[in-house]
């Protein structure tokens, strides 16, 4: 009987054991699920979130900022000259012409270079006076030595000629007859070469005055140079246009070129914008701009782009294209929104904090029914101040959390009650 009834448990439990392990498995992925989800699931209120959806439309690119109203032009002002503060002419703020004196100083030791360089000058006319009288003197010799030689040459030619015709005649000896000849030709070769010095002398003289007028004009303008340094010391304006700086105390001491302040050239004014370094590579000369002012939109063209960047930002000169804002006043602030491309229809999503956190890999998608919401990969291009550009991961009509995701962590999916 023993036997008969170990196989029949036996039996029983072979029947039974397919059930048993299906019934584990089951129980195993129910407990696996449940698990899952909830460390992959995070409860939210429906309220904390901002819900956007995902639309085609057109993509305006574009960059906002604010930008401040500049004078067109500065001038800084700085002397050519340096001195001692003397008068402060005009006050900060006030209009000034071209040529109006801002500040006088005052500089002893120019004084005493236009003395120096004055009897420096008289010094050099007196020596040319008495290098001419001295010239015109040994003229006066040289022609008198060139008389006399003339005179001399015709009188030995004379006697030449004479005792030729004594010698001719054997009146004379022979030694007297070449006596007379060689006086004549010696005194003739004195004549040449006498003449010949004295036409090289005139040149050395003349090439030599020329030389001193030279010096002496080169004397007389630097003379007058140092008399314009004087001029200097009178600081004027280079334009018309307001006194917008001036650093300067009576009795400071200024340094040649040293800056003192500056001029506003109010003719016209710019607008100066700081932009992220993001759009560096695509803000260039000519992009158009607007802003809105008293219920009017402006027109603004990018004049200059400077490459340097400072603290994430670069800056950005515009120039007004057509009618300016009434009452422009410059430091007044203006936000503009600049230009980067043509619209264009495209995939957009409303701009959100959650950027700061996926850096726009990523984004919470809610489901048909609303109550939930999945992580989805999703990849964004171009963005403007109101929407970003999606290019893979989404489709219009869809709905997306676009607020921050600092408290979500690295769940998965959002229960929205």
């Amino acid at each position: 009987m023993d036997r008969v009834i170990e196989k029949t448990r036996i039996g029983r439990l072979k029947r039974y054991w397919p059930y048993a392990v299906f019934g584990s498995l089951l129980i195993g992925a129910g407990c696996w699920m449940l698990l899952g989800s909830h460390a992959s699931t995070l409860k939210v209120s429906r309220d904390e979130l901002t819900i956007g959806e995902v639309r085609r439309a057109e993509f305006k690119d574009y960059v906002r900022t604010n930008g401040q109203v500049l004078p067109i032009q500065v001038v800084q002002i700085s002397p050519e000259e340096g001195g001692i503060v003397m008068e402060k002419v005009v006050e900060e703020g006030t209009m000034v012409h071209k040529g109006d004196v801002i500040v006088r100083l005052s500089n002893s030791g120019l004084d005493l270079q236009i003395l120096n360089a004055e009897a420096e000058l008289a010094e050099k006319q007196n020596l040319l006076r008495n290098t001419q009288v001295a010239m015109q003197q040994d003229r006066l010799n040289n022609q008198t030595e060139q008389a006399q030689l003339d005179i001399d040459t015709q009188r030995k030619q004379r006697a030449f000629e004479q005792n030729r015709r004594l010698y001719a005649e054997r009146l004379i000896s022979r030694e007297d007859y070449l006596q007379s000849q060689e006086d004549y030709q010696l005194s003739a070769r004195k004549r040449s070469l006498v003449s010949k010095r004295l036409k090289q002398d005139s040149i050395y003289r003349t090439v030599q005055m020329d030389q001193m007028e030279d010096n002496l004009e080169n004397m007389r303008r630097n003379t007058q140079l140092v008399r314009q340094r004087k001029d200097k010391l009178e600081v004027r304006s280079a334009i018309d246009g307001e006194l917008g700086l001036l650093d300067v105390e009576l009795g400071q001491s200024i340094s040649p070129g040293q800056k003192i302040g500056q001029l506003n050239d109010l003719s016209d004014y710019k607008v100066q914008a700081q932009i992220d370094e993001h759009y560096i590579d695509r803000v260039r000369q000519g992009l158009t701009a607007t802003f809105t002012r008293g219920g009017r939109q402006h027109l603004l063209q990018v004049r200059k782009v400077y490459p340097e960047v400072r603290e994430g930002k670069f800056r950005c000169d515009f120039v007004f294209k057509g009618e300016r804002p009434e009452n422009i006043r410059t430091g007044q602030t203006y936000y503009i929104d600049l230009e980067l491309g043509q619209p264009e229809q495209a995939i957009l999503i409303p701009r959100g904090t959650f950027f700061q956190t996926t850096g726009g890999q990523w984004i919470f998608v809610l489901d048909k029914s609303g109550s939930k919401a999945y992580r989805r990969q999703i990849r964004i291009g171009r963005q403007n101040p109101q929407d970003y550009e999606v290019l893979e991961g989404l489709e219009p009509g869809e709905h997306v959390v676009v607020s921050g995701y600092e408290a979500f962590k690295d769940n998965e999916v959002l229960v929205l009650k």
